[in-house]
């Protein structure tokens, strides 16, 4: 047999879907058929236990034909863990398939996911029997999600280095558009289910290979750790063990919600060493023109927009492409920010002969500056990205005359999603780098 046969069979095995299924059950994560015959079972073991009539079977709902499968376009409420499956009442559409009043009982089960809110769709009923793992990889797909990124980049820009965190959203934006793109060319499906139980379906309808969580997951530790290692006063150590220990908690969750297969994440893993060993050493560069270049703001946006709009003919709608834009969009729009933010003296940053940076004592003071920049900041950008998204999506159904009463539909024209995406997370962006700066300057928390 040659290498390449041999290549070919060890790809096929690793992209074997039973393999995913195994490492769930492995895990602790078993398919119920239904929400009906889950709540028979809970109710026969909660009257064995209890001695008395199982109670509450009859208020359980079936789950709705269609819920598990389908495409789903983008929305605010990005890829997200389960809802807790202890949790009172139905949040965000939360559907946890146990009725609140059985207490101790109910972490036996989780339910279907918290659903897109454009589509309805949710996740499987599963039976866990790992608690602690369950929430650890839930912990672990977040880290891929809009939630971490949006606290974790204003954090390092707000509070530790402006520098290294303009330079982890140049490395993100790259390594997410490239690992989105080629999704879109290389079009391979997600793990097939069953016997795959979807603990996720936020992205389902996108294609799979290879994964940007891996992607990102590799990508945001390894180049933080070499950005700050000489500039920074630690040892090297502490990074060795970072990198390898965030990167497998990321990829490893998405095996475990059923999201990719195993090839899917050794193909991140090793794409995104591939884009950092080519791009790094001009981050500095790239880092550089984006403050000090006259026209950079121009050059910043039509570049970005550019991508935005190839990226849109790749394929047919799908959560990809507003993921795309978005990642774009906060990217042009940090790097604006910091243009302004540098010709206006609002964030310096220290002086090559203060290198390496000595970590500062830890006071009450320092942590309340560091509270005070998070609450003020997040609440800043938050009522931006909010204002913008009820702004915005009318207006571009208005400007290209498309029907705007069901926002489900409308968002899936690229008329409609681009300057959506494009233009909301573009301010957010330009709030985090330029806005909030200029408040804290204002109030005295710079």
């Amino acid at each position: 047999m040659s290498l390449r046969q041999h290549l070919a069979l060890l790809a096929g095995r690793l992209q074997d879907p039973r393999k995913v299924a195994s490492f769930q059950r492995l895990c602790g994560v078993e398919a119920l058929p239904s929400r009906s015959t889950a709540a028979a079972a809970d109710a026969r073991e909660d009257g064995e236990r209890a001695g008395a009539p199982a109670a509450g079977v009859s208020r359980r709902r079936e789950r709705p034909p269609g819920a598990s499968g389908g495409s789903q376009p983008p929305g605010s409420d990005r890829n997200q863990c389960s809802a807790a499956p202890d949790s009172d009442g139905v949040p965000n559409g939360v559907r946890n398939g146990l009725p609140p009043e059985q207490g101790p009982t109910s972490p036996r089960v989780a339910g279907a996911l918290r659903r897109n809110s454009l589509t309805g769709e949710e996740g499987q009923l599963a039976r866990v029997s790992n608690w602690p793992l369950y929430y650890l990889f839930c912990l672990g797909t977040e880290l891929g999600n809009e939630l971490f990124y949006i606290v974790f980049f204003p954090f390092w820009i707000w509070n530790l280095d402006p520098l290294v965190g303009r330079r982890l959203v140049v490395t993100w934006v790259l390594v997410m558009y490239v690992g989105q793109c080629t999704k879109d060319i290389v079009r391979w499906p997600r793990p097939a289910s069953p016997p795959v139980i979807k603990l996720e379906v936020f992205y389902n309808s996108e294609y799979s290979m290879p994964s940007t969580h891996a992607m990102s997951g590799t990508a945001i530790p390894t180049t933080m750790v070499l950005l700050t290692y000489g500039r920074w006063q630690y040892p090297l150590m502490y990074g060795l063990i970072l990198i390898p220990c965030w990167c497998s908690l990321v990829c490893i969750s998405r095996i475990y919600m059923g999201m990719h297969s195993i090839l899917d994440i050794i193909a991140g893993f090793l794409y995104t060493l591939l884009i950092l060993a080519v791009f790094y050493p001009v981050l500095e560069l790239i880092d550089n023109f984006n403050q000090t270049h006259k026209y950079a703001p121009l050059i910043i946006i039509g570049l970005h927009l550019a991508l935005g709009i190839f990226s849109f003919t790749l394929d047919t709608w799908s959560t990809s492409r507003g993921d795309t834009a978005e990642i774009l969009g906060s990217g042009a729009g940090i790097a604006c920010g910091s243009h302004i933010a540098y010709n206006l003296g609002l964030m310096v940053d220290p002086s090559l002969d203060m290198l390496p940076l000595a970590r500062p004592p830890v006071t009450v003071t320092l942590l309340g500056k560091a509270i005070l920049r998070i609450l003020i900041g997040m609440g800043f950008v938050l009522i931006v990205r909010f204002i913008m998204k009820k702004t915005t999506i009318p207006l571009a159904c208005k400007i290209f005359s498309i029907p705007c009463d069901d926002i489900r539909k409308a968002r899936q024209h690229m008329e409609v999603e681009l300057p959506y995406r494009y233009i909301t997370y573009g301010m957010v962006g330009l709030s985090i780098t330029f806005f909030v700066p200029y408040i804290f300057s204002f109030i005295g928390l710079s």
